[in-house]
């Protein structure tokens, strides 16, 4: 520190500028993706001036906007990352990228806020937790990948790991390629480059199942399955875990015991109550943190 000079001043004349915001309006974001045309802009805001009808819908009434093009603005103007629908290959089941204002996924961002503020609480350590469910087709996998989105939306560096080696789901979902994944790093054939990092969101990455092994329970077993997700937490705030069916294997059971925590999954007019009562007492047991249920419709 230099003792002896004082701090340097403000140049004589200077003035600080005022915060200008940038030009993020839906009109000037479209027109500059080649979504809207400058006269078709001039239209829409002629018609708002005059009855005071927000802009997208004024542009889907001409005919000149389509929902998805407003969504896209939407994603522009807050930042917030959103699938082309055109040029991705990700499946339309991710309804929090496609659909991100929708009923369905406010309640799912519902279920998000719950697990902040009681499953992570005010660590600042990185949190893993297995989804889990009885049955096949309950939703577990399609919760899963959501949830991961949900999570990376925030900023959140999110993975989601597909730890079902029998009947693997998570690359179809996401249009990923499943020739190297878990089954690969689990058995020593590959590293953690398997990762896939999504170009179309910020935060999220996906390690796919990989090549279905003759031995997946004893693949999952192993102890460089929990040493691998001790070596991510310093890479990630959250890693969430797919799962196999309960009612088939103990693959689920072992995978949340190396994860530590899991969230139960059911269906309406699908999971029986005497399964979900049955198979949380083996978590239970197993000392699996429950951090809640899910009933999907």
């Amino acid at each position: 520190m230099d003792e002896g000079n004082p701090p340097p001043s403000e140049p004589s004349g200077a003035s600080i500028e005022p915060f200008r915001p940038r030009d993020r309006s839906i009109g000037s974001i479209l027109i500059a993706s080649g979504r809207l045309k400058q006269e078709d802009h001039q239209r829409i805001a002629k018609l708002q001036n005059e009855t005071g009808q927000q802009y997208g819908e004024i542009g889907k009434q001409l005919g000149v906007l389509k929902e998805a093009d407003i969504v896209f603005a939407l994603s522009k103007q807050f930042e917030y990352p959103y699938p082309l629908l055109q040029e991705s290959a990700v499946s339309k089941e991710l309804v929090a990228a496609y659909q991100p204002f929708s009923p369905q996924v406010e309640a799912l961002r519902g279920i998000r806020s719950r697990l902040m503020l009681e499953w992570m609480g005010k660590s600042t350590q990185c949190r893993s937790l297995a989804v889990v469910s009885a049955q096949r087709k309950e939703g577990r996998s399609w919760f899963a990948a959501n949830l991961a989105v949900l999570f990376s939306q925030l900023g959140e560096r999110t993975l989601l790991i597909d730890a079902d080696l029998r009947n693997p789901r998570q690359h179809k979902i996401f249009g990923l390629s499943d020739r190297v994944g878990l089954s690969a790093v689990l058995a020593g054939l590959s590293g953690l480059d398997a990762i896939q990092h999504l170009p179309e969101f910020i935060d999220l990455s996906v390690l796919p199942a990989g090549v279905i092994p003759p031995n997946p329970q004893e693949i999952v077993s192993r102890v460089e399955f929990g040493m691998m997700l001790n070596r991510l937490a310093s890479d990630f705030d959250v890693i969430l875990i797919d799962t196999p069916a309960m009612t088939k294997v103990a693959d689920a059971q072992m995978i949340a015991a190396r994860a530590g925590s899991a969230l139960y999954v059911a269906k309406r007019s699908k999971s029986r109550v005497s399964e979900i009562e049955k198979y949380c007492g083996l978590l239970h047991r197993a000392s699996v943190s429950l951090a809640g249920s899910v009933l999907l419709d």
